[in-house]
């Protein structure tokens, strides 16, 4: 039996066992079919499970049964299972087993928010972002409540290490080192130190998703689904806005990110326990971390990992960066600002 046919039938039994009122009577599930997906940055696997050809759910494998997988497998059950019961709009989790580190969660269909933005982009900017803001702050506020740390695989809150090793230290390795074959910049760790200072100083800590962007919001017809939340954790706020309005693959207009920045303030001002002024505060220097992670990650993904889909988007995240990089509030950070006009012009270069 191949390994494709042995995870069929794990996932097969748990379908019968678990979500089928027919099967609990003792009357097997028709026809279960699978379908294999094709995930973005992720080394899990996806599998779509039919009964009687009709969608049923999503299956999710861990990689492998290694430790940090299988913690893995177990955070994505614990925060799903929090966040859906907090009322966010997160899929259910329908089932897991332990022993495989398989999940069976409720199916939001393959249409994704990158996915209307790139067919009607006037009406995902009208309709869906406005919406999904709104589903931001209420995974954000609500999920922060009775949070568990415990639940976390990856690492319990967003602080320093993760913007040095994760977010910083990430561009220096899988792109400017890897990537570029560039040597160490004098003065450009110091700088990298103070900008995660000025993050912790001004953090406000509710719910941190950290991936929030149009791959991982799901449209099914009216409905919003936010997906790959395992690695979430408690963090500033900020970080998921700024991963939504800087997502390369959306690649958002200044003046569509600073409107939808403004819904997000209004509807996070409903909620009289969160300090809106320091979300304002901290969040030029939290689009940075994030623009700075980005950029690692697609250049581990397209370079070490052999995913070309991820190249593509190098260039405008460098761009966005640069950018940012020209507020006022950033003058003093005078080494990483040469560092990314010289990552730019070398990259640029080699791209022709």
């Amino acid at each position: 039996m191949t390994t494709a046919a042995r995870v069929e039938q794990i996932i097969g039994r748990l379908v019968e066992r678990e979500l089928n009122s027919a099967a609990r009577q003792g009357r097997r599930l028709r026809d279960i079919t699978f379908e294999w997906l094709r995930p973005d940055g992720s080394s899990r696997k996806f599998i779509r499970v039919f009964t009687g050809g009709e969608p049923a759910c999503i299956a999710v494998l861990p990689a492998s049964q290694s430790d940090r997988d299988m913690a893995e497998f177990r955070a994505a059950v614990a925060i799903g299972n929090h966040l859906y019961n907090a009322g966010t709009a997160v899929p259910r989790v329908l089932a897991s087993d332990a022993a495989a580190g398989l999940i069976l969660f409720e199916d939001f269909g393959d249409t994704r928010l990158h996915d209307i933005g790139a067919g009607n982009r006037q009406r995902a900017i009208e309709h869906y972002y406005p919406e999904v803001v709104k589903e931001l702050v209420r995974l954000q506020v609500e999920g922060s409540r009775n949070f568990d740390r415990s639940w976390c695989y990856d690492s319990a809150v967003y602080d320093t290490e993760v913007m040095l090793r994760r977010e910083s230290g990430y561009f220096l390795e899988a792109f400017w080192h890897a990537t570029l074959q560039a040597n160490t910049v004098e003065g450009l760790a110091e700088e990298f130190e103070d900008l995660a200072a000025r993050v912790m100083s001004s953090s406000e800590e509710l719910f941190l998703h950290r991936d929030f962007q149009s791959r991982n919001v799901m449209i099914s017809g009216e409905r919003i689904g936010i997906i790959d939340f395992q690695a979430g954790r408690l963090g500033p706020p900020g970080y998921d806005l700024a991963s939504l309005l800087i997502d390369p693959y959306a690649a958002l207009s200044d003046a569509e990110q600073q409107e939808l920045f403004s819904q997000y303030i209004n509807e996070m001002e409903s909620y009289p326990e969160v300090d809106v002024e320091r979300i304002r505060g901290s969040f030029p220097f939290l689009a940075v971390q994030r623009n700075l992670q980005i950029i690692g990650a697609f250049s581990y993904l397209s370079g070490k990992m052999q995913k070309p889909f991820f190249r593509p988007y190098i260039l405008p995240s460098l761009l966005a960066l640069d950018n940012r990089l020209g507020e006022s509030v950033f003058q003093q950070y005078a080494v990483l600002r040469k560092t990314v006009a010289e990552a730019l012009r070398r990259y640029t270069t080699a791209v022709g």
